[in-house]
Order: structure tokens, then sequence, then C-alpha cells
């Protein structure tokens, strides 16, 4: 940078500064005498006495390099002893050893500082180890999970089930089980969380070893280390499948050096004293202005410093960053020295300071000035990744204080235009998981984070906060209760303020990042965003189902609420700007986004199938209602490209190593896109001790489909592709014609919005789910200690043993709800707050808004990717059961419009032939079967507009067979539970005393049916011949085939049961007997309902299907009745064993389902109707009227004439359960008794013997009573009429069948003799 001697030049890009000995005396800048006050100020030397020459000599920028080399001279004798110290063998730079000292699969970072485990129990050691004197390291805490910490020998032989602490002269830390392991194991230490740094400590020189968690020593965990010749200790670490952790063995700082211990790696000290003494003359330039007119020094503070271009000072820091340029690229030293100078000027500064960051943004300018481009790219890197280091693995203090410092100076840091551009391009995304900014870590210890000081008053509910506001607690609160609730909230609002601050700093990085102001000398920041958040986006994507996911789940909620605050801020401040647009409340993404091809959404699956399959099928629609043409040629190419895709690609085939993985090897591959490093960086080196190979993805990531007659992959795009040259270009290209003209906002802001719905599809819901753990924990201490309150009122006086065991438990069981009540206060704050339901619910309205601009371009529906009905449907379901109690989604502005509005989308799209993938298409049933389910959504279904209403249940009556007919009964059930006999249940009976698994599931809902939605049903089966017949022979065909299967389980089971080995019945064939069990019971009552609604199908002859139908369902009736209500007989036995898995089998579903067929049938039909039903049911060879005496506990028929008898109260009957039956409905069972046993009486006494010719050749149970034509062939109508549903050729000949008629003997036998 600078020569010596007199003459000196000073070359630093643009600027250029040259002063030479021939100048004038006073330099040509000040005069000498006020220069070398001012040198001498700057490079003063507190500890070095000035000699006599240089007091004698006037300091001046001819000389100063020779000063500024004395200042700087450190003694380093010890830097040159360092890698020799007595007692550490090894490299002096200590990093892990992944050429030969692991065990199991591994990813390590670039670092080799950082790892992953990636098989089940993985181990690593480090190059270095220690035989003598005391040593340190730290290990950064990345996941709470199973790992083990500490020390071994060389010897120590590890595998994929010992680890370090299970082999002799191995001790390790398990801070996930609160262990310490030296082949024996006991209670140590605290429990770990996230975020935590744990220090290993080994003291040779007494042979013991210890830990600290955070600073805090858990006491010495072992002693009486084997010392001695051969025995030197290494760091090493055992670690489970997807754990991840960063070591610092004296590369950085220690962030809780312990007196007396040294880290493994020597701090560099010659360098750091040097970089510190620099520091110091750096303050000195920022603490003193020069003032030529009057000729002296003012010192001021550092806050007040502006850059005035003055060469004497510029001059002066040209001398400075000489010598500090080379240093500041050293991380030790970046963290060291420059972190902690710039958080004090961010802490110095006033308010208005803070604002502006003005000092921050001179001394960056000074960097980018001083410093060539690569050295202070590479202290810039450095910078942040300390500062993410610093904010991740900081404490939770009451205040946030340590989180708060590190965001505002990243956000001093960010606020530099040049400097947020270059991170933004390089750093913040390629290099750095800048996610993490977004985070706040949740306290696993709540002492520690100061939550008793700031909530000193805990309470808990005492119902579960699930099950909603219809069941709240029958008893009234008492004062004392209320007081403790008062100030438990009063303490979840001081939390509740103190994260907002955090979270305010977080949303303003954000908004730095989204700038799109700042294009002065290139791209504007937030398009730079937009290429690196679609990669983010992608990498996720890709990587779901691997290890690791780029970014954790729980990063991912906070990353999405900041990020939907600094959008609708962006949104909004447009919209103010310019009147035309919309605000973020009407927020939606146009539908040609999905299909212009200008956002790519990698291998996403659209509702209609593949994208390059939809452009070749949907290539005219595009054409016409989008005017985007498809070139021929770029059809082909990718009809072959989805031809080949499961051949390799040939840069991924030539990237692969041509053998297996050598054992002990690393992988020299590059490194995957979904690998991410475990604290910031990305890992690179994939250590297996196994012969493995790594899959490679099929496509490069970076690859666009080749369908467009312009493709560009995001890293190609540039503004003018996002925004375009006019509002309807860019990413709105190919408008339809059912689309506004007037723009809603920026483009890039729509592709962000897009971003963030893909965001809570990747993982946000499904941590969503994962947090409502914390408040479960709650209700099951709550309902325990509860229960030991309730025993130790009961227990007497005198059991003293009992007493002091009960108290025990209150004691426990009261202390862990006062921890997890504070915990759960903290979770309401960052992840279930007011703001955050309200940020999901307008996720929620931009999805049912974008569905249905969308549903509105016809067939160019299929374009759009199947999460945007994913996000509708699970974020409306996180809404309803992760909210709630302490916010009611039914407060949340419009509820009730968006509740109608989600109905409308479900209704319509759960049968859509647009929509062709089989999950969403499962995902869209679902979500209507739970739909229908509760009262207030059910009435949203009934207030859509009544054509889509009656589409809906056309597609539910539409016949079972070719779909997923199990849920679409499940729906018609949900509409008829509350109408049919003995149908008001929400729990079985037998079932009342037992817990639900989870009272807030669809199925345990009080019933809630639809009149208007039955009305439908009735009219859509009276609307057309075939709807009626093809619908019921559907369902009678499915309860066959379900009820059937349940026999055939059963009768396994009660085998396997009654085996003197007494084998277990799998778990899996006892759940899908169960669920047999429940089908057969819904399907029967679709047919109640059916029959109550429209009893003509069934009764009215005149209709060609009624009498087929008829004898269907009585076959089908007796089957049932007979199986179910035999003595002693299988049904029975399995129902009394009770086994887990088949509790909802029992006598009472089945029948009252059976029994509300008959009595509708049977007693509420028309006179003529009950005669037929009843000539049916008699008619077939199955009935048996002793199955109809069970219904009310009669062994036997009555004799006519004579009153019931009272029922045997140890057999099945209805009247037992007056609770669920009413008394007009046990006279309706009364009444069809009686008529069936005089019925039965009569048709036995008027029926002549038949002889065995006369008998239907099929079935044996009926007379002949049908002939087929042309053949002649003979059966009974039953047996035909069956076999001509699926066959139309002759049973006997397969001669085809053309008509058949009417045929009675005796009619035939007249026409024979008068022919005779």
């Amino acid at each position: 940078m600078a020569s010596k001697g007199a003459s000196m030049s000073f070359s630093r890009k643009s600027y250029r500064l040259t002063s030479d000995a021939e100048k004038s005396r006073v330099a040509g800048i000040v005069h000498e005498k006020l220069l070398n006050d001012y040198l001498q100020r700057i490079f003063s030397c507190p500890d070095r006495a000035p000699t006599a020459a240089t007091s004698r000599k006037l300091l001046n920028f001819q000389n100063l390099p020779e000063h500024l080399e004395q200042l700087l001279h450190v003694d380093n004798e010890d830097e040159e002893s360092q890698g020799q110290v007595e007692g550490r063998l090894g490299p002096s730079t200590v990093v892990l050893d992944h050429t030969g000292g692991f065990e199991g699969l591994l990813l390590v970072d670039d670092d080799l500082l950082g790892v992953i485990g990636h098989s089940n129990f993985g181990t690593i050691r480090s190059t270095t180890c220690v035989y003598k004197g005391k040593w340190v390291y730290e290990v950064l805490i990345s996941s709470q999970g199973l790992m083990q910490i500490g020390w071994c020998t060389i010897n120590c032989r590890f595998n994929q089930e010992e680890g370090v602490g299970d082999t002799h002269n191995s001790y390790a830390y398990d801070g996930n089980r609160v262990r310490k392991w030296n082949v024996t194991t006991t209670n140590y230490g605290k429990a770990w969380a996230a975020g935590d740094i744990v220090s290993c400590l080994i003291d040779l020189d007494d042979g013991t070893l210890s830990f600290c968690l955070n600073g805090v020593s858990l006491g010495t965990a072992f002693e009486n280390l084997s010392r001695g010749l051969g025995m030197a200790y290494f760091p090493a670490i055992s670690l489970s499948f997807k754990e991840s952790v960063a070591f610092n063995f004296g590369s950085r700082p220690l962030r809780y050096p312990v007196a007396g211990y040294r880290p493994l790696q020597d701090p560099p000290c010659t360098d750091l004293t040097r970089a510190q003494k620099l520091l110091g003359c750096f303050r000195a330039v920022l603490s003193v202005e020069l003032d030529p007119v009057e000729g002296q020094l003012v010192e001021k503070e550092i806050s007040e410093w502006q850059l005035q271009g003055q060469p004497t000072i510029l001059l002066t820091l040209a001398h400075i960053f000489h010598h500090f340029a080379p240093l500041l690229r050293q991380v030790y030293l970046v963290e060291a020295v420059l972190v902690s100078f710039m958080l004090g000027i961010v802490e110095a500064g006033t308010p208005a300071q803070a604002q502006t960051h003005s000092v921050v943004h001179q001394v960056l300018d000074l960097l980018w000035l001083f410093m060539e481009d690569y050295e202070v790219q590479d202290c810039l890197k450095q910078l942040m990744m300390s500062l993410l280091r610093l904010y991740r693995f900081s404490p939770i203090v009451p205040d946030l204080g340590l989180q708060i410092r590190y965001l505002r100076l990243t956000i001093a840091i960010l606020s530099h235009q040049k400097s947020r551009k270059f991170l933004l391009n390089n750093v913040l995304f390629d290099v750095l998981r800048s996610v993490v900014f977004f985070y706040i870590k949740s306290p696993l210890r709540v002492e520690e984070a100061g939550l008793q000081e700031l909530i000193p008053t805990t309470w808990w509910p005492h119902r579960s906060s699930r099950e909603g506001r219809e069941s709240k607690e029958v008893k009234d609160e008492t004062a004392e209760e209320r007081l403790r609730r008062r100030a438990y909230e009063r303490g979840c609002q001081r939390l509740k303020k103190r994260i907002e601050v955090v979270e305010e700093l977080q949303v303003q990085i954000l908004k730095l990042l989204l700038n799109n102001k700042d294009e002065n000398g290139g791209e504007a920041s937030r398009y730079i965003f937009l290429t690196k958040f679609r990669k983010f986006l992608q990498e996720n994507a890709n990587g779901r189902g691997n290890m690791p996911m780029l970014c954790p789940p729980e990063y991912m909620v906070c990353f999405l609420h900041r990020l939907i605050s600094a959008l609708r801020h962006y949104w909004d401040e447009y919209k103010a700007s310019n009147p035309r647009a919309s605000f973020s409340e009407e927020a939606y993404i146009p539908p040609q986004v999905f299909y212009n091809g200008k956002v790519d959404y990698f291998d996403l699956q659209r509702l209609g199938g593949l994208l390059s399959h939809l452009r070749k099928t949907l290539k005219d629609d595009l054409a016409t209602k989008a005017n985007i043409l498809i070139d021929p040629l770029e059809l082909q190419a990718a009809t072959m490209d989805d031809l080949d895709e499961d051949e390799e690609p040939a840069p991924a085939a030539a990237q692969r190593p041509m053998q297996a993985l050598a054992i002990g090897g690393s992988l020299p591959l590059p490194r995957p896109g979904w690998l991410s490093s475990p604290t910031l960086g990305r890992a690179n080196r994939f250590l297996s001790t196994a012969a493995v190979s790594l899959m490679t993805p099929r496509r490069p990531l970076s690859t666009s489909e080749k369908v467009k007659v312009r493709t560009l992959s995001a890293e190609q795009r540039t503004r003018e592709d996002i925004e375009g040259s006019h509002w309807n270009e860019g990413l709105l290209l190919g408008r339809p014609p059912e689309e506004p003209e007037q723009p809603l906002t920026e483009n890039s802001l729509l592709e962000v919005l897009d971003g963030a719905v893909m965001m809570y599809n990747l993982s946000v819901h499904q941590q969503l789910g994962k947090m409502v753990g914390v408040s479960d924990d709650v209700n099951e201490y709550a309902m325990a200690l509860r229960d030991t309150e309730d025993k130790l009122r009961r227990c007497p006086k005198g059991r003293k043993d009992i007493l002091a065991e009960l108290t025990k438990s209150q004691k426990v069981f009261s202390e862990k709800l006062d921890h997890l009540s504070r915990r759960l206060a903290w979770v309401h704050a960052t992840v279930y707050s007011q703001e955050k339901m309200q940020d999901i619910y307008w996720l929620l309205r931009v999805c049912l808004r974008t569905i249905e601009h969308g549903d509105r371009t016809g067939s160019l529906f299929a374009f759009m990717p199947e999460f945007y009905l994913s996000v509708a449907i699970n974020s409306y379901s996180a809404l309803k059961n992760y909210f709630g109690p302490v916010h009611s989604v039914e407060e949340l502005p419009g509820y009730e419009e968006t509740l109608t509005r989600l109905a409308a989308i479900l209704a319509k799209h759960f049968a859509d032939t647009r929509i062709v993938g089989t999950d969403i298409r499962d995902s869209l049933m679902q979500a209507l079967a739970s739909y229908v389910c509760y009262p207030n959504s059910l009435r949203a279904v009934e207030r859509i507009p009544e054509e889509q209403r009656i589409a809906m249940v056309r597609s539910l009556l539409a016949p079972y067979e070719q779909r997923p007919w199990a849920q679409t009964n499940w729906i018609l059930v949900r509409l008829w539970r509350g109408c049919g006999f003995g149908y008001r249940y929400t729990r079985l009976p037998h079932l009342l005393k037992t817990k639900p698994e989870d009272a807030n599931l669809p199925s345990l809902q009080k019933p809630c049916p639809s009149t208007l939605l039955q009305q439908h049903m009735a009219d859509l089966l009276r609307e057309g011949p075939d709807v009626a017949p093809s619908f019921l022979n559907s369902v009678l065909n499915q309860l066959n085939w379900a009820f059937s299967e349940f026999i055939g389980m059963i009768q396994e089971i009660q085998q396997a049961a009654e085996r003197l080995e007494r084998n277990f019945v799998d778990s899996r064939q006892l759940k899908v007997c169960a669920t047999c069990f429940d089908l057969s019971v819904s399907l029967l009552r679709v047919l109640e309902m059916t029959i109550t609604l429209v009893p003509e199908i069934f009764l009215d002859w005149a209709r060609p299907t009624s009498e087929m139908l008829l004898r269907r369902l009585a076959q089908l009736l007796n089957q049932v009745l007979n199986r179910v209500t035999a003595e002693r007989n299988l049904f029975d036995r399995v129902v009394t064993l009770r086994l887990p898995g088949l509790e909802s089998v029992d006598h009472y579903p089945i029948l009252v389902a059976v029994t509300g067929i008959l009595v509708r049938l049977l007693v509420h039909g028309p006179a003529s109707g009950r005669e037929r039903a009843t000539s049916v049911l008699l008619a077939d060879p199955c009935f048996q009227l002793r199955s109809i005496c069970y219904l009310l506990g009669q062994p036997e028929p009555p004799a006519p004439g004579t009153a019931l008898p009272a029922p045997d109260r140890k057999r099945f009957s209805l009247q037992s359960y007056t609770d669920y039956i009413s008394v007009e409905e046990l006279a309706q069972v009364e009444q069809m008794l009686a008529h069936l046993t005089s019925a039965s009486a009569q048709a036995a006494a008027a029926s002549l013997p038949t002889s065995e010719e006369d008998l239907c050749p099929i079935c044996y149970a009926h007379p002949i009573s049908a002939v087929f034509q042309p053949c002649g062939h003979k059966s009974c109508k039953a047996c035909i009429n069956q076999h001509l549903m699926n066959n139309k050729d002759c049973f006997f000949c397969k001669t085809t069948i053309v008509s058949v008629e009417d045929w009675e003997k005796a009619a035939n036998t007249s026409a024979t003799s008068s022919a005779a």
C-alpha cells in the first residue's frame, strides 16, 4: 500500500493522495506544529515512554511510517513458541479430523468446525489432543437432541451404537437426557437447548473433567482421569441423526472464558495486539477534530464525528488502514476488535443518530475507501458471521437486551447501501443462514431467562384450550382464580411488549432488504433479495424429506411473520402513492403468474399435473385467453425431457464418482443445495465409514423448463423481467380477460407474496401444530394436579404415609405447571399472539382470492400450484385449532364472509375435474368432511349460492365406484347425524367413561344436521330415473363389501385370541377391522337418510328398480342382524374382549342404524309401502324374527296377543339406552316387532309347500318369477335384476338377454294344455 522513505504514495481505487519531501514544511495541509500535535495525539503509545530523539523530532507524514512500525512492534517470542506448547500435541490450528477420526455418516462444514449427524450415532474427534495442563473448548448447540460431548483417547473405538462416554477413557455430557457418561451413566447438569453454549474443561494436572452451560459451571463431572504415558485426550462428540453443533477450539474468542484454562487453539496474540492498537488510533481519529483556523485540536464524541474530506485526516486514515486492513480479514480479530467497537458506536449514539446510523455508515465508507475490495468483502463477511453467532447463541435475558444490541448493529450495517448489496449478493443467503436473524428462540429454562421476575404469578386454564369456547368450565371462576389470571395476563403483556421490540427490529431488517429505491450503481436490493429468496425456497422445497432442511421450521415461522409485516408495509406504501392500486387487505396473486413462466415453481405439482403436460394440452387456451404462444420445438423438447426424466443428466453423471465412497474417505462432490451448516455456512464434506452413495438431483436446480419462448431462471432475471416496462408486462404478462386492467401493486411484491404462501406450505403449518404441545402439557399436568388435590381431600387423616406421597406429588405438579405456564406465555407471545393470528388470517384470505380469480380463467386454473389450495385448507385449520382460547377466530374482521368463501371453494373443487392430483383431491374431501362437522362452518356451507350447493350434493351422490367413497359417505352421514334413529350421540354409550384423545376431533362434535342440504339430496334423488339407482346400488355394494370384510377380520382376531400361545394381534389389522365396522355403520345411516327423505325409491314399485333395491336392502339388513344378534356368536365374543383399537365396535351403533331403516320401512311408510316392505323382508330366506326380538332383549318371539315380557338386564336391549333413544322411538320398535310377529304368523299359515322344481335355480330361496328372452331360461326377479346390473349374458347359456318377462306357473301350465 505504501513505500517507506521520504516519498510516499497511497492508492485505494479511486482515492489517491501524494505527499513529497519537496513540499512546503507545512505539508500543504496544516502547520507542522499542529500536524505534529495531531499525529502524536493519534499515534501515542501509552505504555512506552518517548525517546529523546523522537521527542525532539516533529512527527509528520514522512516519518510516520517509521513511528507506526515502532508503535505496532510486538515481541513475538510467545507467538513463535505457539504450537509447541507443553501439554498439547497436534496442529496449531485445531479442526475436526475429517480424514480418519470419525465413525458413521457426518456432514462437516467448510471450516471443519461445524458437524451434522447423518446416521444413527456418528462420532468425530478433533485433530489436536492434550496430555497435560488445563484446557477448554466450546460447543455451540444448534439442536437440542441426543448428543454426547466430551473427550476421548485415540484408542477409543466407537460404532453406530456406542459413542463418546460409552467406552473406557471417554467421558461425555448429555444435556438432552441430563446425564454424564463414562461406560455407566448418572444424572448430571441441566438440560440444554438450541442456542446454548457448552464449555468442556479438562484439568490434567488434577485429573478432573467438568462442564459449563452458558458460562455457569455444572460442577465436576469426572475425577481420577487416567494419565501418564500414551494418555492424551481429544475433544470429541457423538450425535444422532439430524443433530448439529459447531466447535470453537479458539479460532474465535471464547464466549465464556474460564480463568486458568487455555483454549486448545492459541489466539493470534501478536495480530490481536496490533489490531487493538490500530483500533485505538482509529478511535482517536474519530474523537479528535483539527481546527486549522485556531490551530488547535478539539476533542469530540465519536458519535458526533463527520467525514469532511480534510486531507490531513484522510492521509492519517490511509496510514492506519495500511496496517489495519489485512488484520480485518481474520475472524478472530473481527469478532474481538471490530464487533465490539461498532457495538459501542451504536450504543453510544443518540436516538436521532441511531435512526440514521451516520457514524456506522461513515466507518463503512472508510472501509470501502481504504481497503481493497477483497479485503472489505472478507471483513464484512466475517462481521456478519460474528453477529449471527452472537445473536443466535446469546442467552435469553429478561429485557432481551443482548438480542436487541446485535440486531441494531445489523440494521446499521445493512442500512449502508453498498454493504447491503454486497451482503445480499454474496453472504446473507449464500454463506449464512441469515433467517436466524428473524428467529426468537424459546427459553427451555425459564429461570435463567428471567421469566419468574417478569411473570411472578402463574395461572393455567381448567379445561383443554383446544375444546373451543363452547365448553367452558361449568363452575364459575373464584375471586382468587380471577386475581391470579389477571396477574398472569399482565405478566404476559409485559413479556409481549419486550418481544415486540425485537420483532420490530427484525421487520426493519427485512424492510431494508426489500428496498427498491437504491438503484444507484446497480440493481436495487429488492431484486437481489427476490433472486436469493427464490433460491432459498427452491432449496427448501427440493430438500423436503431430506436432512438437513436448509431452514428449520421454527425459524421459518418467525421469518414468515416478519416478511408479511414488511410486505404489507411496502404494499400499502405503494397504494398511498398510486390510488389505482389496491390495499394489502385486497391482495391476491393474479392467475397469469402461474402460466406465463416468469416465476419458477421448480418441480412443485400443479393442480392439473405436470407443467410440461399442461402447456402441451392447453396451448390453444393459452393462445386464445392469454395471448401466449408456445414454440412447437420447445414443446417437443419438453416432451422428450419428460420421457427421459428417469435418466441421469450428463452434468450430474459427470460429477458422480466412479465407485462408491471409500471407507473413511470424504466425498468429493459439489455440495447439494439442501445441505446446510449447523450454525452458519454450508456443509461441503460428507464423511462416512461405510460405502455409501449420495443421490444427486435428477435435474440441476437452476435448470428452467424449456417451454416458453423466453425462459429465465431466477438468477437471469432483471428488474424489467419482473416489473416490466408497462404494468401489464413482467410478471403480469398474459392477462386473461377475466382479470382487471388496473395493477394491484408492484410486481416484485406479488412475487414476495407468492413466496410467503409457499413458505407456509413448506413447514410453517407443521410447526404451528407442533408448538401446541406446550399447551397440551399444561392441560395434562393441570388435570393431574386436580386429581391429586381431590385425593388429598378424600384421604383419611390417619394415613400419613399416603398424605406425604400425595403432598409430594402435588408439589411436583405445581412446580412443573409454574414452569410450563411461563413457557406457554412465551409461546403465546412469539407464535400464537393476536398479531400472528391476523397474519395467518391475511394469508388465508390471500389464498381464497387467488383461488377465486384463478377459477374464473376456466381451464387455465389447472396451472395453479397445488400449495395454494393446501394453504387455504391448513391456515383455516390452524386458526381454528391452534390459536384458541386466548384469541377467538370469530372476532377476526370479516370472518363469516371468509368462512363462506372457503366453503364455496371446498364445495366446488372437491370434485373439480381440472384437479388431477390424488393427494390434493383427498385433502379437499377431508377438509369438506371436517367443515360440515362444526355448526359455524356448516352454516357457511348453507350460505353459499344455491346452484353451488346443489352441484356439491350432486357430486356427493355420484356412484361410489372409482373415487374416495368413504369420505363422501362420511360427509353425507354428518348431514344426517342428529336426525336418525338413536343418532343424537356425540360419543358412543360404552365409551363415555373413557377419555377421548382429542375432544376437538370432528367425529366428537355435537350433531348439527343440515335440513337444507338434506332437501337438496331428496330433490336430486327424485330428479332422474338413473340418479337414485346408481347411487343406492353403489352404497349397497360398498355395505356388502365393508361388512363382509369386517366379519372375516373378526374371525381371524377371534382365532388369534383363542390360541394357547396368545399371539398378539397386529394393531394395523385391528385398526382396519374397526374402520370396516365404522364404514358399515355410516353406510347404513346413509341408507336410513335416503329412505327417510325419499321412501318411494324403495316402496314405489312403479319405478323399474324399486323392487330390486328393496330386495337387496332386505337381504343386507337380515345378514347384518343375523351376524350381530346370534347368541354367543363371534361378534359377541370379540366385543367382550375389548381389544385396544376395537373400542368403537359394539352392538349399539350398528343395531340402532338397522333399526332406523326397518322403522322407516315398516312403521312410517304408507300402507301399501309397508305391505311391500313386509312381504320382501319376510320372503328373504335369511329373515329371523328372533333377530328383531333381540333388539328389545327378548330371546324368543312373544305369543300373538301377549304383552312383551320385561327385558333381561344381562342381554342387549334398546330399552337400556333411554338417554339415547326416546320413548316414541321405543314405541315404534315395539310396534314394528308386533307387526312382524303378526305378519310372519300369517305368512306361515298362508304359504303353500313349494316343490324344488319351482324354486329359483340360482338362490333356491324364492319361487321362479321371470323368464329370459330369447333363450327361455328362468330365475326369480331378484337374481336376474341383480345380475343385469353388471352383466347382460344369461346365467346358463351366455346368450345375450334381450328382455325379461314375468312368469307364473299356473298361467304357463294352462297355456300349454290349450295348445295340446
